[in-house]
């Protein structure tokens, strides 16, 4: 049975691999859709946003459909969902003047979202505040002024000093839409939509995409950011920001196969999943590598891959 609510983190926890299924350029979003997916071979869904149409009703109605669908053969309640927002991290301003949609897009009771464009830390830094409920601290800076000294008028800080968190600011109001998804009490919910591995008990996985040369000059401030769960090389948009239209597909052009190395030397250094796409050529070598989260849209990819890990969990 299910020790966690996001399968994605269980298998994480337990060294294996996850593999997604999900279009970056959009996914039918139906309550229909939803009961169909809720049989899926894959460990998480990815919602693509980004370019795809931003659906807070059909994000609803899908949520409500995996469960209503469920629970999976692993024992879980839904697959995990993670949605690809429209902002991209380009800047910390940008992601503050956009963070409702982080709001949005949590309350309907996703288990993740992922940042594209990422290419600071700051801006990751506000990402992962902005996911946050204020209650919890782990990995917050312990000089910023308690509730007690700001309502006396002390400054709160935008961001923590060293590279550490700022105060959460996601609201109350959608814990009643999105725990019920989860099969938690209002307040339980609270207590475990937050940021793994920064809190061990969370139930939220955070990622970003570093696709710009300067995400990728960033990389290890980027990843060294306290609440993300995952990182991956963009190799769409590095493809354009290098000149070419055409997809640059593994093996990589040098300078290309270097931005990979160096994502990749980021998450392991900071403990976080890297993720990649992979063939039924490539999978076993790119487990073996240390790779822990497999794009390929595929379950022949997922069933090599699965077999190569001597997994254990249903599927």
């Amino acid at each position: 049975m299910a020790s966690r609510i996001n399968r994605a983190i269980e298998l994480l926890e337990q060294g294996q691999a996850v593999y997604y299924d999900g279009a970056h350029s959009g996914h039918e979003l139906t309550h229909e859709q939803g009961r169909r997916d809720a049989d899926t071979w894959a460990d998480y869904i990815n919602v693509g946003m980004e370019h795809g149409a931003f659906d807070m009703a059909g994000l609803a109605a899908y949520m409500r459909g995996l469960a209503d669908g469920g629970p999976t053969r692993s024992g879980h309640r839904t697959p995990a969902v993670i949605v690809e927002a429209p902002v991209n991290g380009t800047d910390e301003a940008n992601i503050r003047f956009n963070a409702w949609q982080f709001r949005q897009i949590l309350g309907r009771g996703v288990h993740g979202i992922l940042l594209c464009q990422a290419e600071s830390a700051d801006a990751v830094r506000a990402f992962v505040q902005a996911c946050r409920y204020p209650h919890q601290r782990a990995g917050v800076d312990p000089n910023i002024p308690t509730p007690e000294e700001r309502m006396a008028g002390a400054h709160r800080a935008p961001r923590g000093a060293h590279g550490m968190l700022s105060i959460g600011t996601r609201g109350r109001g959608s814990e009643t839409t999105a725990a019920p998804i989860w099969g938690l009490e209002a307040e339980a919910y609270m207590e475990c939509c937050d940021p793994w591995p920064l809190n061990p008990r969370g139930e939220l996985l955070l990622g970003v995409k570093l696709e710009s040369p300067e995400g990728i000059a960033n990389a290890n401030a980027i990843c060294a950011v306290p609440g993300l769960g995952f990182a991956e090389m963009g190799p769409g948009d590095l493809s354009l920001a290098l000149g070419s239209v055409q997809l640059l597909r593994d093996p990589y052009p040098p300078v290309m196969q270097a931005a990979r190395d160096k994502v990749f030397a980021a998450c392991r250094r900071n403990g976080i999943a890297f993720l990649e796409g992979c063939t039924a050529g490539t999978i076993a070598a790119r487990l073996d590598e240390g790779v822990r989260i497999v794009a390929g849209h595929n379950r022949e990819i997922a069933r090599i891959g699965r077999a190569h890990q001597g997994r254990r969990m249903p599927v």
